[in-house]
């Protein structure tokens, strides 16, 4: 079993930028795929990006495509989320999680970090 510590939320402006880190432990990182949701205040969780065991495959919600880079660092058991030109819609507790079947199938997640776009 991995257990996943997100970090990096914090406050930002409209158009400024936020690397998130998901630090794991237990098990290694390389044997799992990778993802990044986020939920909204009043809102249902929502799928982010995600990064395959390789780094070879990532795949991106039309919102952030463009914005938002996945990258993941197998040596260092950790995972990244890099957000540029973020907007208030943006806000949002972002989590990640560990698919170790490769099907899609989130089955451990963190417990979340805060991030709140404003001026």
């Amino acid at each position: 079993q991995v257990q996943l510590v997100e970090s990096g939320g914090g406050l930002v402006q409209p158009g400024g930028s936020l690397r998130l880190s998901c630090a794991a432990s237990g098990r290694a990182l390389s044997t799992y795929a990778m993802g990044w949701f986020r939920q909204a205040p009043g809102k249902e969780r929502e799928f982010v990006a995600r990064i395959s065991l390789s780094t070879t495959f990532t795949r991106y919600a039309d919102s952030v495509k463009g914005r938002f880079t996945i990258s993941r660092d197998n040596a260092k058991n950790t995972v990244y989320l890099q957000m540029n030109s973020l907007k208030p819609e943006d806000t949002a507790v972002y989590y990640c999680a560990a698919d170790p079947t490769t099907s899609g199938y989130y089955a451990y997640w963190g417990q979340g970090t805060q991030v709140t776009v404003s001026s």
